[in-house]
């Protein structure tokens, strides 16, 4: 399967939708492929401007770019992709868990602080029966050590899993799945951020509505001011960027429309 990817401020998304990353997993995972997912909401694109150096290649070299954020969606459905639906972290490691019974898929859990990750594993096993967990891991805070490392490394590798879930914050996550891809033998990678958190009962998540009208963020900086403001703050700057953009995206067709 062939997903085509879109520009958003030169990252390069996928305007898919839940089923079909989930189908997209499915190949992956029969041809026992290397492959790492990002999910992109408006924060991860702006790291990308402010850091087009490292983090816009390793956004741009991941095998699927979900739009993980209601604006994401809203400007890929006015660049012309009107079935794009928000393929949302949280959302996006149940529908997996859920549609990998019948095919055997197996998981591992890696990230969140102490404990989360086992957490997360029960809560996950006890919602969705039969459910196959390869293994899970929360690492201690800070950089490892090479013995930790490799370590690490023969545990994922020995795990039998077919998909990797990793819940580190961002960048951090991206970059580690970038630089471990060829290292580790398990077809899929996804980086799913506060996934862990919500999804273990650590953290409440916003309601569906307010997900749904983009709101999203507002509810979280709410509950973690001090944490989420740097990344928030960026919102008006990405707004302007991305209308900028596509104002002259539109301007531009209609240029080259009328010079046929």
């Amino acid at each position: 399967m062939s997903l085509p990817r879109v520009a958003i401020l030169n990252v390069k998304v996928n305007p898919i939708n839940l089923d079909l990353a989930v189908a997209q997993f499915d190949d992956w995972i029969k041809a026992k492929a290397h492959t790492y997912v990002c999910v992109a909401p408006a924060h991860s694109i702006m790291e990308c401007v402010n850091d087009p150096t490292l983090l816009l290649p390793i956004f741009n070299e991941a095998d699927m770019v979900t739009p993980d954020g209601m604006a994401i969606v809203w400007l890929l459905k006015l660049k012309g992709y009107k079935k794009t639906k928000r393929v949302y972290g949280p959302d996006l490691l149940l529908a997996a868990c859920k549609n990998g019974i019948v095919k055997n898929w197996k998981h591992y859990f890696y990230g969140g602080a102490l404990g989360i990750a086992q957490k997360l594993s029960e809560r996950m096993q006890s919602h969705i029966p039969n459910l196959q967990i390869a293994g899970t891991c929360s690492p201690p805070f800070g950089h490892p050590n090479i013995e930790e490392e490799i370590a690490l490394l023969e545990a994922l590798n020995n795990s039998g899993a077919d998909i990797l879930w990793v819940g580190m914050s961002s960048p951090w996550q991206e970059i580690w799945m970038h630089e471990n891809r060829d290292k580790i033998n398990i077809p899929v990678m996804v980086g799913v951020g506060a996934a862990f958190n919500f999804l273990s009962g650590e953290k409440k998540q916003a309601p569906k509505w307010i997900q749904h009208i983009g709101m999203e963020w507002l509810f979280r900086l709410i509950k973690e001011p001090k944490r989420l403001w740097p990344r928030y703050k960026q919102y008006p700057r990405f707004a302007y960027l991305a209308l900028r953009e596509l104002v002259s995206e539109k301007r531009s067709a209609n240029i080259n429309a009328h010079s046929k």
